[in-house]
């Protein structure tokens, strides 16, 4: 078996458009991946409009926009690539030539390299944890999903069943939206892209705007629904028929029987192990507040930049001392950023822009 993602011929090829410039972004947000698609019997005869939806999240994507077609044409997936686990990686998305699978991926896995082992799945030099989930699908299916740690949104397409798999990270932590419309299924990372892809009207009710976010799957736009987290959803193309269920639930985990000192010693060593995995492999800035979750995060990781906020004339929101102290306890280089009135207006327009979920 072999994991692919590089220009090709033909109704499975891939087509790389030249990569944008890492410091524009509409949303004001560009580190992270992005997906989008759309699955049907006619799928390959919107290539464009897929090409479009890529390229309307393009600044999700420094390292590439590329889309590719499934071999039998009855999908097209589109990603944005952000290489985090290896900058020299391929991007997506990526093709398996000897089933015909085809993965987007937006996210990470931490437990890539262990899960591979434990699966018996070989990676190559230059293969990453997105090449560990298109193998790991092709040989035990959404059951996989079982033993990815990690936060991730994702779309599998299936030759074989004709199937569309769209799945979300425990929590949803990786946005995916997604809307149904003419026999066909569309998909994207951002709300705004599915509605470039079709008539989309405004519906705003009183309880989306009682809240800071809006809850559950609806959004307000009429026809496009938010994939809950955990969540497995199925496309069938021949049918048109869609089947949604929960693959992991909170509920369903056992409770910690002890006293609050092992809770606390079972606490300390689930944070020792599991926060250094969550690290970039490269350099990288931790944003540190001068709170408790931050400061964990900076002992823990190490960051060699950190960089926190002060507002002008708010003293008792002043924290920089407090992360003085700490960037000066790890060696870490601080840096303060103090944004006056005027620049927070200038840059308002695009933090309102964002999506209801960034990631």
């Amino acid at each position: 078996m072999r994991a692919q993602a590089a220009a090709g011929t033909g109704v499975n090829s891939f087509r790389r458009l030249p990569p944008p410039q890492r410091h524009h972004s509409h949303s004001g947000v560009n580190q992270m991946c992005g997906i989008a698609g759309l699955a049907g019997s006619d799928a390959s005869w919107h290539e464009d409009t897929v090409m479009a939806m890529g390229l309307s999240q393009h600044y999700r994507g420094p390292d590439g926009t590329v889309h590719a077609a499934a071999p039998d044409g009855r999908a097209v997936l589109a990603m944005n690539t952000l290489l985090i686990v290896d900058p020299l990686a391929h991007p997506g998305p990526y093709l398996d030539r000897e089933t015909g699978l085809l993965l987007a991926f937006n996210g990470e896995i931490y437990n890539f390299r262990k899960q591979a082992a434990a699966w018996g799945i070989p990676l190559g030099e230059r293969e990453t944890d997105a090449h560990l989930v298109l193998r790991a699908w092709e040989k035990i299916g959404p059951s996989c999903l079982d033993g990815l740690d990690g936060m991730f949104a994702l779309a599998v397409y299936d030759p074989r069943l004709g199937r569309l798999f769209l799945a979300r990270d425990r929590l949803g932590e990786k946005p995916l939206y997604w809307r149904l419309d003419g026999g066909r299924l569309a998909f994207a990372s951002e709300v705004t892209t599915l509605t470039g892809y079709g008539p989309a009207p405004l519906v705003l009710r009183p309880e989306m705007l009682a809240v800071e976010t809006p809850l559950g799957v609806d959004t307000p736009f009429q026809g496009v629904q938010l994939l809950a987290p955990a969540a497995l959803l199925t496309f069938d193309v021949a049918t048109g028929s869609i089947d949604q269920k929960t693959w992991w639930r909170l509920e369903d985990r056992e409770p910690f029987k002890g006293n609050y000192a092992k809770a606390l010693a079972r606490f300390s060593v689930v944070l020792a192990e599991q926060i250094p995995l969550r690290a970039p492999a490269s350099d990288f800035a931790l944003l540190l507040s001068g709170g408790l979750d931050s400061a964990v995060l900076a002992y823990l990781m190490r960051p060699p930049l950190c960089v926190t906020v002060r507002y002008p004339g708010q003293g008792r929101l002043d924290e920089s001392e407090i992360a003085a102290q700490i960037a000066q306890d790890i060696g870490a280089e601080l840096v303060v950023v103090e944004p006056s009135t005027a620049e927070f207006a200038t840059v308002l327009p695009h933090m309102m822009s964002i999506p209801f979920f960034v990631g």
